[in-house]
C-alpha cells in the first residue's frame, strides 16, 4: 500500500518482539544473583525452624533435590531441557516467566 497508511517494517517482516538466541552476561549475572537469592531463603527459613525444633516437608526436599547455585554447571543455570530442540536444550530466556519459575533440575543425561 501506498500513501499515509503503508504498512511499517516491523509489521511487514515478522515478530516485533525478537529475542536474541543467547543470554547477554549481564542476564547471565542477573540469573545467577536469582539463584543465590533463593538459596539464601531457604537456608534463613531452614535455620529459624532449626531455632524454633521443628522443619517443615517442603524445606527438607528443596534441599534434598534441588542444587545450590554454585554446585550448579553453567549448561543448567543458563539452559533448561526441551524435548522438541534439536539438541534438547533451549536458552532459558525463552521459557516464559523465567525469572519467577525455578529450572534447577533437567532430565539425566541432558
Amino acid at each position: 500500500m501506498f500513501g499515509p497508511f503503508k504498512p511499517t517494517a516491523p509489521l511487514s517482516s515478522g515478530l516485533l518482539w525478537k529475542i536474541p538466541w543467547r543470554l547477554s552476561s549481564m542476564q547471565k549475572a542477573r540469573q545467577r544473583k536469582r539463584l543465590r537469592a533463593v538459596d539464601t531463603v531457604v537456608a534463613v527459613v531452614d535455620t529459624a525452624l532449626k531455632k524454633q525444633g521443628s522443619s517443615t516437608k517442603e524445606v527438607e526436599r528443596w534441599k534434598a533435590g534441588m542444587p545450590r547455585e554454585e554446585e550448579m554447571r553453567p549448561k543448567d543455570k543458563y539452559t533448561i531441557f526441551d524435548r522438541k530442540e534439536k539438541r534438547y536444550r533451549k536458552g532459558i530466556h525463552k521459557l516464559p516467566k523465567w525469572t519467577r519459575v525455578s529450572q534447577r533440575i533437567n532430565p539425566p543425561g541432558f
